[in-house]
């Protein structure tokens, strides 16, 4: 569940898109104020809550203004007498190019602690963290948190059914590539109405938790927000599910199905 877990708030971040290879809106389509909850759901039973924000930050990297962004996950239920996880992430990113300058995380699960940090130098795509000095391979590389609302800025006005992107982010212990798939459009069922979306298969591997056949699909608001709906995949037994459970501080409409 650990992993499970993980990797579902991890797809709350990332969202939509490569950085590299499509371009940015005139403007972020979040704004100061913004709070998004989620809720991931094993089977029919809750088993965790994640909430990620959007803050005016007094911190200046590079006399640059930024935002800071915040997320605090944990389980819930009879998950959190098991297997109780508190994971806090923050990110401050450019105002304007919305890449980041600072992240840093505190994760406790279990018995498990673990607390990064890492700086990057998008002009000489290098990132320094306490676990050592990576090179990335563009001068657009992202944490887990940051990637997410770069990508809901980007213009994908001009993307395909069956399109992939890779998007390169940093995590721990070096630099990573996840694959992500358009598949369409679609209307979602959610506490917050009827809402109409776009469709993404992002990668997977099959192994303890995932099956040969399983498949992993996202639901991004198709509308100017961009935001997270739905995800879900199929496991070696039964299935998760991260569903939406409020958005405030909205920059524009929900994309509603009258």
């Amino acid at each position: 569940m650990r992993k499970l877990f993980l990797l579902f708030v991890f797809l709350i971040t990332i969202a939509d898109a490569e950085a590299q290879e499509l371009p940015l809106k005139k403007e972020p389509v979040f704004q100061a104020g913004e709070v998004l909850s989620y809720k991931l759901k094993y089977g029919f039973i809750t088993a965790a809550e994640a909430t990620i924000k959007v803050m005016n930050s007094d911190l200046k990297f590079d006399d640059n203004e930024t935002y800071k962004l915040v997320v605090d996950a944990k389980t819930s239920g009879t998950f959190d007498i098991f297997y109780k996880i508190r994971d806090h992430y923050d990110s401050y990113i450019d105002k304007t190019k919305l890449t980041p300058y600072f992240y840093q995380e505190d994760v406790k699960e279990a018995s498990y602690t673990r607390k990064d940090k890492a700086r990057f130098t998008q002009e000489t795509k290098k990132v320094v963290s306490n676990k050592g000095t990576f090179t990335a391979p563009t001068n657009q590389t992202f944490d887990l948190v940051s990637a997410y609302y770069f990508a809901r800025s980007l213009d994908i006005s001009r993307l395909k059914i069956g399109e992939k992107f890779k998007l390169n982010y940093f995590l721990g212990d070096g630099i990573h590539q996840l694959e992500i798939k358009y598949v369409g459009k679609e209307v979602v069922k959610s506490k917050l109405g009827n809402i109409r979306c776009l469709k993404f298969s992002p990668s997977i591997e099959p192994g303890r938790i995932f099956r040969k056949d399983s498949a992993l699909y996202l639901w991004i608001t198709d509308d100017g927000n961009r935001v997270p709906v739905k995800a879900q995949v199929e496991i070696i037994v039964g299935a998760v599910t991260m569903e939406i459970k409020s958005a405030d501080g909205l920059k524009y409409p929900l994309a509603k199905e009258k």
